[in-house]
């Protein structure tokens, strides 16, 4: 199933975040593309909202690679965009990607699409596109019966728009 969503504004962005947070059960993991300053960092500050987490406390973990967050579910916020333009296996395995795999919390990692090998497991692939000025084209797309649920949710969500 996808989802196309027009953001005008970066607390439109923060807030489509909050409520996909909401609807996060456990064991997610959602990739995020764009370029830079497209909006996954303001995205993942509302997703971390809606986990009953402090959203000032998110950035994006360009240097560290991982950031760890507890809230109603922990929020893993992998960035990989400093590890060039493929990552592969064996960055996959220093980075101990797998690890962050964990039915209780959420894995979210922007610049997903430079894995080698992406996991298995995707839930929600979130694509973010530049138009003029603020505007954004945030594109959710996730295949199975729990994404088609969270996505028709989302669409039927009036808090965000």
């Amino acid at each position: 199933m996808r989802l196309e969503i027009e953001s005008r504004s970066p607390e439109q962005t923060f807030r489509l975040g909050c409520a996909l947070g909401r609807l996060l059960t456990g064991g997610e993991v959602l990739g995020l593309s764009g370029e830079l300053g497209a909006g996954k960092t303001q995205l993942v500050r509302g997703l971390a909202q809606g986990l009953d987490i402090d959203p000032d406390v998110i950035y994006s973990p360009s240097f560290t690679l991982v950031a760890e967050h507890d809230g109603r579910l922990r929020l893993n916020h992998i960035d990989l965009f400093r590890l060039g333009e493929r990552v592969e296996q064996s960055d996959e395995e220093e980075i101990g990607l797998t690890e962050y795999l964990v039915p209780a919390g959420v894995t979210v990692i922007e610049w997903y699409r430079k894995l080698d090998k992406p996991p298995a497991a995707w839930s929600l692939e979130i694509d973010l596109a530049v138009h003029e000025g603020e505007r954004r084209t945030i594109t959710l797309e996730g295949r199975g019966e729990r994404a088609a649920r969270m996505l028709d949710a989302l669409a039927r969500d009036s808090t965000w728009h």
